[in-house]
């Protein structure tokens, strides 16, 4: 047990080390320099550095420094948690991400428990009508929306919902300049904006619960217990909500933990598409601005949350499933 749990660590040893590595130079791979971009007509920032200011800040975000001594003074700053400082919001980069990740965090679970619920529901419910009518529609709908892009989806939804019929709110996730007359007013806003964000979001994970759990309710259907079952005339909700989905739940549970790592990267597109102020469109600014500590920050953080649920759900099917023991 003692050497799968060192693998296990040496595993994710070598896969953050290889993060932080790929985190360090993609930004570096970006035409020009911050300061220079900023400089440029393409920014629209209407600044221009002297060569004198743009070698005062090189020196101090470290720019200046060849790429090899930039990397390990990184890494180092990295393992004291320090993230470094925004060059476009001058604040710290832990602050700013902290300001914006429960924005992701919020619709990220919202879209899990969506996607959970009426996906495992209704792969219940179509493994119980395997090969029938009921099958084949349910199945046929979930593999099209399987092949179209969340992304595509959200602008779906935001044309229909939002400027067509009016009913959700356009962009962002408050309505701006706008006091509230008590807590209650302020949360109904903000879950207001944050439906169609959700809800777009879920369909990235829907499809991969239907399978997960329609493949699972067709194995356990086959189980002597549930031929015994429907011999006796039990209820087919009964059946299938208390005797075979009771059992088939052990892969969902620990798919819901590996589905918030794939939620965290689709909210990136879903966020842009909505103007939903989350990591995702924090991300395109940083982006656009070339600015390498946010970009670093917010790639380490997306990166470090998908691998703490990797593993809190490889800890969690065992926990779950005594034979992997």
């Amino acid at each position: 047990m003692s050497k799968n749990i060192f693998k296990i660590s040496v595993g994710y040893v070598i896969t953050f080390l290889f993060i932080i590595t790929i985190n360090f130079f993609i930004p570096r791979f970006m035409p020009g320099d911050p300061f220079t971009y900023l400089s440029s007509d393409e920014s629209g920032m209407n600044v221009t550095y002297s060569d004198e200011e743009m070698q005062k800040y090189k020196e101090y975000y470290g720019l200046n420094k060849p790429l090899g001594i930039q990397f390990v003074n990184y890494i180092r700053n990295v393992l004291k948690g320090n993230l470094g400082y925004s060059i476009i919001l001058n604040d710290e980069v832990s602050k700013i991400i902290i300001s914006r990740i429960t924005w992701t965090l919020g619709i990220v679970i919202i879209s899990i428990i969506i996607s959970c619920f009426f996906g495992t529901l209704l792969g219940a419910v179509s493994a119980y009508n395997r090969n029938g009518l009921i099958d084949k529609i349910i199945y046929s709908v979930f593999m099209i929306i399987s092949e179209v892009p969340a992304f595509i989806i959200a602008l779906i939804f935001l044309f229909y919902f939002a400027a067509y019929l009016d009913i959700f709110p356009l962009s962002g996730g408050f309505k701006p300049f706008v006091e509230y007359e008590s807590s209650f007013e302020n949360i109904t806003d903000i879950i207001h904006h944050g439906v169609l964000p959700a809800v777009s979001l879920s369909f990235i994970n829907i499809g991969n619960f239907y399978i997960l759990s329609r493949n699972s309710m067709i194995d356990i259907l086959q189980k002597d217990y549930i031929i015994t079952a429907n011999a006796k005339g039990l209820n087919k909700s009964r059946i299938i909500l208390r005797h075979a989905l009771r059992n088939a739940i052990l892969p969902i549970v620990t798919r819901i933990f590996l589905s918030l790592g794939t939620a965290i990267g689709g909210a990136v597109l879903i966020e842009n598409v909505f103007k939903y102020p989350g990591l995702g469109t924090l991300m395109r600014e940083a982006v656009f601005f070339r600015d390498y500590p946010l970009i670093q920050g917010i790639f380490l953080i997306m990166a470090v949350m998908v691998i703490i649920m990797n593993l809190t759900a490889d800890i969690v099917y065992k926990k779950l499933d005594p034979r992997l023991k």
